[in-house]
């Protein structure tokens, strides 16, 4: 028998909303989509978020709030920028709790970039090279060496940017994906636009910020 949104009870949207925070009728839409499976309703809400996102992507986050994280008894602290669009969103307690994790995210993981983008040039050339020089010192042609280069540097974006890490609470989900969902949820574009990470005797604090990129309001 088909799954028509009938079918599905108030308890699993419930279990659903609770699990992804997004809105009800998304929910029983998501649902009803899966045939009533649960961790395939997830990764329909997920993909959602990811497409209203990317159309938002441009629009100008001109709002947001700066927010604090201390850990390990003060001994490491961040300070990051989230954007939004609008100051009520910002006041939202769902903006508040995803600039909070995002925070207690870069306190754990100490990213050194927001976005790919932001990578700068010499670290780029300086990874492709030890990648490829790795890869022909262990006898491989120049041009496999090439191929297996670009995989190692998707999983070095993994390590270093923000946005490309597994989120430290969910590792099923990357912290560009949890924004992305809040932009589902919330109907704002959400933007981390930089980032202090300081640690007791580390004098070389992580401090980032996003390049420039082009915006327009709608």
């Amino acid at each position: 028998m088909s799954t028509t949104m009938a079918n599905i009870s108030a308890q699993q949207v419930k279990e659903l909303r609770e699990k992804t925070g997004a809105p009800m009728m998304d929910c029983k839409q998501a649902l009803t989509e899966a045939g009533g499976d649960m961790e395939k309703a997830v990764v329909v809400l997920r993909k959602k978020g990811v497409s209203v996102a990317a159309k938002k992507a441009a629009r100008v986050t001109g709002e947001g709030a700066v927010t604090s994280y201390i850990h390990a008894g003060g001994k490491i602290g961040v300070l990051v920028e989230v954007n939004c669009e609008s100051d009520f969103v910002a006041r939202t307690p769902d903006f508040q709790e995803l600039a909070h994790d995002i925070a207690m995210h870069i306190a754990a993981s100490d990213p050194k970039f927001v976005r790919k983008e932001d990578v700068t040039k010499a670290d780029f050339d300086r990874e492709r090279e030890i990648y490829i020089a790795q890869a022909v010192a262990a006898g491989k042609p120049q041009h496999i060496a090439e191929k297996m280069v670009a995989g190692k540097m998707e999983k070095f974006y993994e390590e270093v940017c923000l946005l490309e890490q597994p989120f430290i609470k969910d590792q099923t989900v990357t912290i560009a994906q949890l924004i992305a969902a809040k932009i589902g949820k919330l109907g704002e574009n959400i933007s981390v636009r930089r980032f202090a990470r300081f640690k007791v005797g580390d004098v070389n604090a992580t401090i980032a910020s996003t390049k420039p990129t082009e915006q327009k309001a709608e």
